[in-house]
């Protein structure tokens, strides 16, 4: 497969937000402000890349050969909560702020099922390891970009006068029902 394809597939066609419907926790959850979508975004794209980086090598050198590739989901968990832990630790001594504002958010990305869920797909769809990085950083983006998308447009939907039983969470169900049909129309961009 094209590097391009795989960007083009893992950022708009099938982004992990909009299309798969993975990662809706923190896509619901810090869409507030573009600022925190921006910073939970740069989180989730470094777990994302280093944890399919990290995935791959102990899958194809440690668990196939040693056969015991049914420790695949509980080892790659093991992986990603150590890698969520260290950006716990980056974010709160370098950006007390944004981990302020991430709150609960981000030891929640151990959990997030769109950074196992790429590890496990990079794997299945066997992509070589230069494939997996590209193809999980390509997620990782389109994850941000859907973080911010929707975060943009419920600030300025915030500055309308909305009816009162629209405000919140019923408008933000609304506008990422129609983000995600809007990115359905990307499907005809690669074959």
């Amino acid at each position: 497969m094209e590097y391009i394809n795989i960007i083009i597939l893992a950022l708009l066609v099938n982004n992990v937000v909009l299309a798969q419907f993975l990662g809706i926790c923190p896509f619901l959850g810090v869409s507030g402000k573009v600022s925190t979508s921006v910073g939970m975004g740069a989180a989730v794209m470094f777990v994302m890349a280093l944890a399919n980086l990290v995935t791959y090598i102990i899958h194809y050198y440690l668990l196939i050969p040693l056969q015991v590739e049914f420790m695949q989901t509980i080892t790659f968990i093991l992986v990603i909560a150590s890698l969520v832990q260290t950006v716990e630790i980056i974010l709160k001594k370098s950006a007390p702020s944004l981990y302020q504002a991430l709150g609960i958010y981000l030891p929640l990305i151990t959990t997030n099922c769109a950074v196992l869920g790429i590890a496990i797909l990079a794997i299945q769809k066997k992509f070589t390891l230069v494939e997996s990085v590209l193809y999980s950083s390509a997620t990782a983006v389109g994850f941000t970009l859907a973080l911010v998308l929707l975060a943009g447009i419920r600030e300025q939907l915030e500055l309308l006068g909305m009816p009162k039983g629209m405000r919140g969470f019923p408008l933000t169900l609304i506008v990422a029902g129609l983000l995600s049909m809007a990115f359905m129309g990307f499907a005809g961009l690669v074959k």
